[in-house]
């Protein structure tokens, strides 16, 4: 159970967040404020009321329905109370000496980037009820790497390598990337694009990755390719805009390309028309001449005019 060892310093703490909350309550017509910290910090959400809620109930949920801590009058997740959320089992308190002056904050200890999310701080049973918001950001831990030989990756190479009858083939490389990496294609909207199998290659732990992906004329013209080493916990990415023309022109080579497979065709038709139009006189005249042998030895004898 969380223990009170600096008074002063936290009631301090505790007091300016519920004024920050309350300024930002009243711009924005709602009781809500952001709450930053460093994963593996402590973070304390701040929820107060005017009035003593010893024997009030208030009840800490993420995202609206995660059970974070509640607390019935004396009753709480520390000291009996069941259906608390595994995520922040033993992780949660509140601050028991503050109760009669309206305080419902609560302390997440050891925060994860997993705990970041929208809370809520409900008085269910108040007329007219009250809930409070307040938004979780958990930050990753920066890491002291001096002693460590991976680095970030610089952000990626990417181009237009082609363009077929299928679409625009965009490709996205990297070199000596250490640690691993891995790329992605999206859209303007977020959207994962389908892209070709990686061609990896590896020398003394030194990644060269190629992704290509083929896109086609849609509502956006403009793509990014996104570079990860979760190992590290960096991200970067590089956008790159195909001109509409090179979509007109993939659309005018198909034709082009259906329109010589066409005369290409007929071409052929007509030349085994002809072809076949030929051995049909040549077996015509064979069959005449072995009707009439007579008349293939005198049709080569010029006709004499009689006087």
């Amino acid at each position: 159970m969380f223990r009170w060892t600096n008074f002063p310093l936290v009631s301090f703490c505790i007091c300016l967040l519920s004024v920050l909350g309350s300024a930002f309550a009243n711009e924005h017509g709602s009781n809500s404020i952001t709450v930053f910290t460093i994963e593996g910090n402590d973070a304390i959400l701040p929820c107060s009321l005017t009035t003593n809620i010893v024997q009030k109930l208030f009840d800490w949920k993420k995202d609206g329905q995660t059970e974070v801590f509640m607390y019935d009058a004396g009753v709480d997740y520390n000291n009996g109370r069941a259906g608390q959320d595994v995520q922040f089992k033993g992780r949660v308190s509140h601050f028991p000496e503050q109760l009669r002056f309206g305080n419902a904050s609560i302390v997440v200890r050891n925060t994860k980037v997993t705990d970041s999310g929208n809370y809520t701080c409900d008085f269910p049973r108040l007329q007219p009820r009250e809930t409070f918001h307040i938004k979780l950001l958990v930050n990753h831990t920066l890491k002291d790497r001096s002693e460590d030989m991976s680095v970030p990756a610089s952000k990626p190479n990417i181009r237009i390598f082609d363009v077929t009858k299928n679409g625009v083939v965009l490709q996205c490389e990297v070199h000596s990337a250490s640690p691993h990496v891995t790329l992605q294609w999206q859209d303007a909207d977020g959207q994962i694009l389908r892209a070709e199998e990686p061609q990896n290659s590896d020398r003394q732990g030194h990644h060269n990755i190629i992704l290509q992906t083929t896109v086609t004329s849609t509502n956006t013209n403009c793509f990014r390719c996104i570079l990860k080493q979760e190992d590290i916990n960096h991200m970067t990415d590089v956008n790159i805009t195909v001109s509409d023309k090179l979509f007109e022109d993939k659309c005018g080579q198909s034709v082009i390309w259906f329109s010589g497979w066409i005369v290409g065709v007929l071409t052929l038709a007509a030349l085994l028309a002809m072809l076949k139009g030929v051995m049909y006189i040549t077996n015509q005249r064979r069959k005449r001449n072995q009707q009439n042998p007579g008349l293939a030895e005198s049709s080569g004898t010029p006709l004499k005019m009689c006087v």
